[in-house]
């Protein structure tokens, strides 16, 4: 074993790893409660090490929960052009998190062995971190094994986890892609934004309230307001100085309980923002003339984007195609709508960022946005260099040229790497800008159709498998056949099924035209996966009519 190794072990123990605790690596890496992560981290930031040698490049390694409450935190590493870690290395992260202490050494050897990576080639690590007070101690355990490994790092401490994929990108395109530090971020994001602006509107605002989630982004949003030139007024609430990260606020929890976050005063009719607790979801709602509150979810933010930039690429008359990439969880209506009228192409993906990003590559632009907020939109090499020629073609009509123009500044406002809350926030302030538009404009494009998402418990959530993008399940026998009849019954009628990645639960997804055969085709589903799938506990319970 070579001396690198060697020391690895030894640096292991300061940072042992707990027993009896199983850790997986998945879309959003590791996540679980900071106070059993200690271990994980060290062995991250040798895994790290490792990436950069293999790649003969810069990653990153990003601490952070994300939407999970305060006490939780985590690490996932992040590719030389902002990407998520190549999946086949999860299974590297995975077997060297579990591994015993006095294993690392042949663990690290499996996969230089496995990768064929050359020891003797230099690291380097960009390292950041969310609001979380566990985030210090957690930080330095992973540098603990970036320095084992001999590897040179940067330590940027409090970012938002997209900066940190903006930051690799750059550093790698050696400043291709914008200048690689924080002020260089919210300098291009801004230069764009300030060029996009249009005069005095009659309906649209510019004035908006943001939901920080307690968190990183309500820090950086402040940050970027200096460099907006009053253009547009952003009131930033839960902005950490009191409150807990994510509780009763942010992204995920205006999504999933409907209802503005606390620590908000709203009047009907104002436009209002909520980011996640590293800002990389973004959810838009506002309550209407009654009170009403209503959501402006991923679905909206998709179709209004692809909209706009459709209409660019027609304008400047670009041979281009644009698709929007969903999930099973994208509401019907907003499938319908980009299919129907505005003639955009839908795909489907597996859920999961990594997923619909892999999909997104498939389209000249392709938009992907999750339910939840989370999406961006990606441009082909070839469309951008089009994009780009048109824009300094002076042959071209003014109109077309004038079309690429903006396509061209909409291009360095969109953070491409990963989702974004604050670009993605800037993007749509400037369409709804553009267009004249209220959030009450916006929300009117299409109407939502009334869902119903539980939670089913089983033996074993390996029972149920799935196919088409996981909106057919193809196991247990019977379960998909029940599922049509049951759906068949109700008007615009859907529901899906599928089983969690990390615990051993079925999650039952229904639509229908109202609440109510909404919630009925969901439980009605959720008892045909309890008898069919193994569920354990009392059998799911109807829905209640009063």
């Amino acid at each position: 074993m070579s001396d690198i190794l060697v020391e690895a072990v030894k640096g292991a123990a300061a940072h042992p790893r707990p027993e009896g605790i199983k850790f997986a690596y998945g879309t959003a890496g590791f996540r679980d409660k900071a106070t059993i992560l200690d271990s994980v981290m060290y062995r991250m930031g040798l895994l790290a090490a490792l990436r950069s040698k293999a790649k003969k490049a810069t990653v990153a390694a990003m601490i952070t929960a994300s939407h999970n409450p305060e006490p939780d935190n985590g690490v996932k590493l992040v590719d030389p052009m902002g990407e998520m870690l190549e999946a086949a290395w999860e299974k590297h992260a995975t077997d060297l998190a579990n591994a015993k202490d006095e294993d690392i050494g042949s663990a690290l050897q499996r996969i230089i062995d496995a990768v064929d990576i050359d020891i003797s080639l230099p690291a380097d690590v960009f390292v950041a971190r969310d609001t979380r007070p566990s985030g210090p101690p957690l930080t330095q355990a992973l540098l603990d094994g970036l320095k084992v490994m001999g590897s040179t790092f940067t330590d940027f401490g409090i970012l938002t986890t997209p900066q940190l994929h903006y930051l690799v990108r750059c550093h790698n395109s050696k400043g291709a892609y914008g200048e690689p530090t924080e002020d260089g971020y919210y300098k291009k994001l801004a230069e764009a934004f300030l060029k996009l602006r249009e005069g005095t509107k009659k309906k649209y605002v510019p004035d908006v309230i943001l939901d920080g989630a307690n968190g990183v982004g309500a820090l950086k949003t402040r940050k970027l307001q200096a460099h907006l030139n009053d253009t547009l007024k952003i009131t930033v609430c839960n902005d950490g100085s009191s409150g807990k990260l994510n509780e009763k606020c942010g992204a995920d929890f205006v999504k999933v309980q409907q209802m503005p976050p606390a620590g908000m005063d709203i009047q009907p009719g104002q436009r209002c923002v909520s980011f996640d607790g590293d800002a990389d979801r973004v959810v838009f709602f506002y309550l209407n003339k009654d009170g009403v509150f209503n959501l402006l979810d991923g679905d909206k933010i998709s179709t209004l984007i692809a909209g706009y930039l459709g209409e660019l690429v027609s304008a400047s008359g670009l041979q281009l195609n644009i698709g929007v990439v969903q999930t099973a969880y994208a509401n019907g209506s907003s499938t319908r709508y980009l299919e129907d009228v505005m003639k955009v192409p839908v795909s489907c993906a597996k859920t999961g960022v990594k997923h619909l990003h892999h999909k997104a590559l498939e389209f000249d632009v392709g938009v992907y946005f999750e339910a939840n907020g989370h999406g961006t939109v990606l441009f082909s090499d070839q469309a951008e260099q089009k994009i780009k020629a048109a824009s300094q073609d002076d042959s071209l009509e003014c109109s077309r040229r004038e079309a690429a123009t903006r396509l061209t500044l909409m291009m360095d406002l969109i953070n491409q790497t990963v989702g974004d809350a604050i670009s993605d926030f800037l993007v749509v302030e400037t369409i709804l800008s553009t267009r004249d538009w209220a959030a009450d404009d916006w929300n009117m494009q299409y109407r939502d159709l009334p869902s119903r998402l539980l939670k089913i418990k089983v033996k074993d959530r390996t029972a149920v498998q799935t196919t088409d993008a996981e909106r057919c399940a193809t196991a247990p026998a019977g379960l998909q056949e029940a599922i049509n009849k049951l759906v068949a019954k109700y008007q615009q009628g859907r529901s899906f099924v599928r089983p969690s990645g990390t615990e051993d639960v079925v999650r039952v997804f229904a639509e229908a035209d109202t609440q109510a055969n909404a919630d009925v085709l969901a439980h009605e589903v959720s008892v045909q996966v309890y008898q069919l799938a193994g569920g354990v506990g009392d059998q799911p319970q109807p829905p209640s009519t009063s």
